[in-house]
């Protein structure tokens, strides 16, 4: 993070990040620093890149999660370009740039992002271990599926993740990623099995709730 501006670095860690403890489990603190940190990695094989830029965007990107899951790129989106304190370290261009990359971070996105920056974020943004996809679609499906049962949630996540991660889904990636790449193989190989992905899921939403985790 020595790339980055550290007076920028103070405000939001001090003003942004902790927003993110609104959120659930799936999009909550860690995850906003895990993407930073891998945003942080692939700006590293881009020449030219303004790592300040990178930073805001990924700090920025699911802070609205917690306001309205269905729209949050666009409000977080809409919260940078109102946020004055980012006017004293970007210009106006340079705000829009952050503005374009938060609103193109979403995996269901059919269009490319406008610039690098949100394929930066997009694909930062990505899960990266079987459990935390677990988790992400368990806790989604309890918020806005409330009704539904266990068993009810679990067969939801599954047809939600073939068309995500499926041989043919929808997640798009744009750098090369071993984390990735290996993540992509498990969670395929779990889905081809629709019971034996059920079973997982089951026991490891089970574990969690046993050590506390609320969804």
């Amino acid at each position: 993070m020595d790339k980055v501006n550290p007076e920028l670095k103070k405000y939001i860690e001090r003003s942004i990040l902790p927003e993110y403890e609104k959120n659930g489990p799936s999009n909550d603190l860690a995850h906003a620093q895990r993407s930073i940190e891998r945003s942080m990695k692939f700006a590293a094989t881009v020449p030219d890149i303004n790592y300040d830029i990178v930073y805001t965007v990924a700090a920025y990107h699911d802070i609205a999660n917690h306001i309205d899951r269905e729209k949050h790129e666009m409000i977080a989106a809409e919260m940078a370009e109102k946020d004055d304190m980012l006017k004293k370290f970007f210009s106006a261009d340079e705000i829009e740039t952050i503005k374009e990359a938060i609103e193109d971070h979403r995996a269901s996105k059919e269009d490319e992002p406008r610039s690098i920056y949100g394929k930066i974020i997009s694909t930062a943004d990505r899960n990266i271990t079987v459990e935390t996809c677990l988790a992400r679609t368990y806790s989604y499906g309890k918020k806005h599926y409330p009704n539904y049962t266990d068993e009810q949630q679990f067969e939801r996540a599954y047809e939600h993740l073939q068309d995500k991660y499926g041989e043919n889904g929808y997640a798009k990636f744009y750098f090369a990623d071993e984390e990735y790449e290996n993540f992509l193989k498990e969670i395929r190989a779990l889905l081809a099995d629709k019971n034996a992905f059920i079973e997982a899921q089951r026991k490891y939403i089970a574990k969690q709730k046993a050590a506390g985790v609320e969804f």
